[in-house]
Formats: structure tokens, C-alpha cells, sequence
């Protein structure tokens, strides 16, 4: 759950006494409780339902292992998934706006806090400037994956109405941005410990967030003049190595980790709202309060089907579980990848519903058959606090972790290969796979898992695993969908920054039955390479910023 939602609800009232930024930073950015209230403020845009409350589930659409189960309907939710999006899709206007007030309100609380009268002698000011800059390099770096080239300024909107109605920067300026800000945050937020809630920004955080901006940027992208390209290889090899600095400073303080209890229980954990800072680098935080829409479809939208309760007491049903719509499925053919203890197997991929017996007045549980959908199942409505499953009917509020440790573990042994030091890369990829009870694959038995199992399954005649480097691309391909299946917009940035979306999903589509038999994985026939790895400027934008001549994203 939020920090205070009092704070959050009143930061929202605050921000928006004036136009714009809605305060003055020369007069308001008097002592550290306004320029913490200021950075509640940038978190309220970032966790609104229009952003990471809810859009952000399904704005990143389809890819390889997960994908909308409600067939070929049109609607801006399924446009997304099923990539028939266009530039007048309202959630997408919604995303960018929401962005880019979050952008706003954190250039607003970086010029007022730095220009604060002792920014540079009170620790706390000057964390606070750090954590402002931390979720600025956040939002930015949402942009750019988003939306590639876009309209760019770290000035707050005081400075002028048409402040963001600038031309396209191009997104290497706004990849330096991202570093400088994260440098800062690097040098000046705090490091977790077990006191710690990840829903406030530290030095891990910005470590980690740095890591993966690093890994993104040496990988492939769409520019806007259609071509697919990505840095030199110098330049790509500088990206490696500084993504390795930033994971040795993690290791070296050591606090960071795989959660105490276990992956079943972080994952039963997060959804009863019990937060941890180990394992989770940073939250979204979401908080929902009687009788509003407040909160987040987490655990809601992307969580196993479980039926409304209908014919109870409001009294009753505050202690059922509330509606959860399943809305996304599994690609079956991923559970015979994990092994029988592979304990990530039966949390990531949920086989089962709850229906609601009226007569009964209960949920009751229901297997389901691969080819009518399985759901992603590390959020569930089952593992909500007693008490807050039923606040909201279609809202809930579980925070959203964008980063987990392993996450940085893999990133880090992608690093050490690509610089040609796989050696260093295995040992990191079965700590992962150790954590989840999965066999550790080395180049002794890489034929018997990856070759035998994992490539007979999916055949990914896209990537080459010749020689032990290519052995190791080809396992990170499978080993970060293991681990990090469903979390939102990870598995397709890895697939876009591999240049592989398009072939993965087509792929996909070949050999499992969910296309072969209910064509509910429509995403693999509408994906175009060069128009779908990013989204479009919507429409409304185009109109009203002269600056970007009417040009929107290659294929829109």
C-alpha cells in the first residue's frame, strides 16, 4: 500500500492550486516538508490509474509468453495487446499525458529543490533533490522505450505554455539526461535497508534503474526514419562495462537480494501489500480508499478470472475475494519449460479460476485446459489481505514493482557475455535458477536442457547459440521469460532491444495451440517490424504541437 494516502490525495490537491506545475518553486520550496511534498506529487502522476495504476498493465502489449485471452474484439485495451493500435487510442493520449505531467512536476521539483538556500549543506534537501531526479530518469526512460524520439526539456512548464511544444530531441540526448540524473541519485540517495519501503527511491534503486537504461540503450531500436540500428560496438561495449560498475556497487553494500521467504511468498506477499525492499529494488505505490476508484488494476486485470460475488451483504462481501478479470494468458507451452521443481512454475502460470456458487454463496475453484487460456499468476485475488479484496470490485491495491533483483542478476551476466566473459555470466544465471529449485545449466549439460527441451519446444531460429557466447544468449532468452513472465513491458523491451519481437511472436504462433486452435494470439499475424516496437504520438498531439510537422511514429 501508498505512503499516507492523506499525503498523496492532498500532494494532488497541492500540485494543482496553479496551472501547470501548480505552485511557484521561488516561493513554495521553503524547507524539506515542501520538497518531500513535491516528490509525492511526481509519484501521484506515475501511479495514477491512467499510468502505472492500470494502463501500464496492458500499454506495452503482447509478446513471446503472454498475451490478451479476449480475442480479436477492438478496443483500446485489446488494440494494445493484439498491436491495432492508433494514434486516437485514448489510453495511449492518456499514458503520454500522464507521463508528461509526471515529467513536469519532477522538472518543477528539481529546480526548486536544487535552488534551494541549502541545497548543498542539508543532507536531507539534497536527498530529496536526488530522488527527484531518480524519478525523473524514470519517466524519461519511459518515453524513449515508448515512443522513441520525443519532446524533450528539463524545464518546468512555469517557463512558458509551450514548454513540452518542442520538436522531437533526438533520444541519445535523452539517454545523457537519464545518466546525469541517475548519476546524482547514485551519489546521493541512501542505501535500502530492512527499515526501508521500497515505494520511496534509493541508492539501489538508482543502480538498478541504471543498469537496465544501460543494457536498453546498447541494444537495438526503431528510429524515425524506419531503420532498426543500435550504437557501435565501442560504444556498446562502454554500456556493458558501466552496467557491470553499477552491478558490483549493489553487490558490494549487500543488501539487496532474493527475498528471505522464497519466491512463492514474495510474490503471496506482494499482494497482501506487505512491502520489501530486498528483493524489490523500487514500488509503484497504489492505494485505495472507500467507496473510489483510487488504486490499481494490479492483481485485478492481469490476475486469474475470479467472478464477482453477487447476493451478499456489503458486509459479506468486504470479506470476499473481489472480481479479478484474467484478462491476459499464458502461451501453454512455457510450463513444460520449467522443471517439476521449478517452484516459478505453478506461481507465474495459474491453471485454475474461481467461479461464484450463488447458492453457496462462495468461490469455488476450477481447473482449466490449456487451450482455454491459463493467466499469468503472480498477482491473485486469493492472496489479498483479509479485508481489502473487495474496497473496489474492479480495483485493488497492490503496488507495482518495476524492478526485482533477478532482474539485475540477469542483467548483469547479459553484460559480463557480451563483453566475452560468459564464464562469468553462467554462475549468475543459476543463482536465479537455484533460488527457484531449477537445475544450474552449464556447457556440460546446455545439449540435455536448452537443446533437447527448451529449443525443441520453441525453436528460436532467430539467435544463433554457437560457440558458449551464443549458449548464453540463447539461455537468457528462455531464463528471463522464467523468471520475469508478466511483468509489465519487460519482456517485450528485451525482445525489442534484441531485435527479435516480431520473429519471437511468429515463432509463438507456429507452435503453440493457442493459435493453432482459438487464434486468440492474433499479436503474431498483426505485428509490422518497424511500426510496433513503438507506440504512437497521439494524435491530438500531433495536432497541437506545430513542432513535430505532422509527423508521427514510422507506420502511423
Amino acid at each position: 500500500m501508498c505512503l499516507a494516502a492523506a499525503m498523496l490525495w492532498s500532494c494532488e490537491d497541492t500540485l494543482t492550486e496553479k496551472p501547470s506545475s501548480g505552485y511557484d518553486k521561488d516561493t513554495y520550496f521553503q524547507d524539506a516538508s515542501k520538497a518531500d511534498m513535491a516528490i509525492l506529487g511526481i509519484l501521484q502522476s506515475i501511479s495514477d490509474p491512467n499510468n502505472y495504476g492500470n494502463t501500464e498493465i496492458y500499454l506495452n502489449g503482447a509478446d513471446d509468453a503472454v498475451h490478451s485471452n479476449r480475442g480479436v474484439a477492438r478496443d483500446n485495451m485489446r488494440d494494445l495487446c493484439n498491436y491495432l493500435v492508433t494514434s486516437t487510442n485514448s489510453d495511449v493520449e492518456n499514458a503520454w499525458r500522464l507521463k508528461y505531467q509526471a515529467l513536469d512536476r519532477a522538472n518543477t521539483a528539481v529546480a526548486g529543490i536544487e535552488g534551494m538556500a541549502d541545497y548543498t549543506t542539508n543532507e536531507e534537501i539534497r536527498r530529496l533533490g536526488a530522488e527527484a531526479r531518480f524519478w525523473r530518469a524514470f519517466v524519461s526512460f519511459d518515453l524513449i522505450r515508448a515512443w522513441g524520439d520525443v519532446p524533450y526539456t528539463t524545464e518546468p512548464s512555469g517557463a512558458g505554455y509551450e514548454a513540452y511544444f518542442r520538436p522531437r530531441t533526438p533520444r541519445e540526448q535523452i539517454y545523457d539526461q537519464i545518466c546525469e540524473d541517475l548519476d546524482n541519485a547514485c551519489s546521493y540517495l541512501p542505501w535500502a535497508d530492512a527499515s526501508s519501503t521500497p515505494e520511496r527511491a534509493t541508492q539501489g534503486a538508482a543502480h538498478a534503474l541504471y543498469m537496465r537504461v544501460l543494457m536498453q540503450r546498447a541494444g537495438y531500436s526503431l528510429q524515425l526514419d524506419g531503420t532498426f540500428s543500435r550504437p557501435s560496438g565501442s560504444l556498446r561495449r562502454d554500456y556493458y562495462s558501466k552496467c557491470l560498475e553499477h552491478w558490483q556497487a549493489i553487490e558490494d553494500n549487500g543488501y539487496h537480494g532474493f527475498y528471505d521467504a522464497g519466491y512463492e511468498k514474495l510474490w503471496q506477499d506482494i499482494s497482501a501489500s506487505i512491502l520489501n525492499s530486498k528483493e524489490n529494488f523500487f514500488d509503484v505505490a497504489s492505494y485505495q480508499d472507500t467507496g473510489r476508484r483510487n488504486g490499481s488494476g494490479w492483481g485485478v486485470y492481469n490476475s486469474p478470472v475470479t467472478a464477482q460475488p453477487t447476493g451478499v451483504s456489503s458486509a459479506e462481501a468486504a470479506n470476499l475475494m473481489g472480481r479479478g478479470q484474467g484478462f491476459f494468458s499464458v502461451i501453454p507451452e512455457w510450463q513444460e519449460l520449467y522443471e517439476a521443481g521449478d517452484v516459478r512454475r505453478d506461481i507465474n502460470i495459474c491453471t485454475y479460476r474461481y467461479q461464484w456458487d450463488s447458492a453457496a454463496k462462495q468461490h469455488v475453484k476450477q481447473e482449466r485446459t490449456a487451450q482455454n487460456g491459463w493467466y499469468i499468476g503472480k498477482w491473485r485475488r486469493e492472496w489479498m489481505a483479509e479485508g481489502r479484496k473487495n474496497v473496489y470490485m474492479n480495483y485493488g491495491d497492490i503496488n507495482f514493482c518495476p524492478m526485482r533483483y533477478p532482474d539485475a542478476v540477469l542483467l548483469a551476466a547479459e553484460a559480463y557475455n557480451e563483453l566475452g566473459q560468459p564464464d562469468q555470466a553462467w554462475p549468475l544465471i543459476n543463482r536465479v535458477r537455484e533460488r527457484a529449485g531449477a537445475t544450474p545449466v552449464t556447457t556440460a549439460n546446455y545439449k540435455q536442457i536448452v537443446t533437447n527441451k527448451y529449443l525443441k519446444k520453441f525453436p528460436v531460429d532467430f539467435l544463433d547459440d554457437a560457440g558458449e557466447q551464443g549458449q548464453v544468449r540463447v539461455l537468457l532468452y528462455f531464463e528471463r521469460a522464467l523468471e520475469l513472465m508478466g511483468e509489465s513491458g519487460l519482456r517485450k523491451y528485451d525482445l525489442v532491444r534484441w531485435n527479435c519481437l516480431g520473429p519471437a511472436m511468429k515463432m509463438v504462433a507456429g507452435v503453440s495451440i493457442t493459435h493453432a486452435k482459438t487464434k486468440n494470439y492474433s499479436c503474431a499475424d498483426n505485428f509490422i517490424h518497424g511500426q510496433h516496437e513503438l507506440l504512437p504520438i497521439p494524435l491530438r498531439e500531433i495536432q497541437s504541437n506545430h513542432s513535430l510537422q505532422g509527423i508521427n511514429n514510422p507506420g502511423y
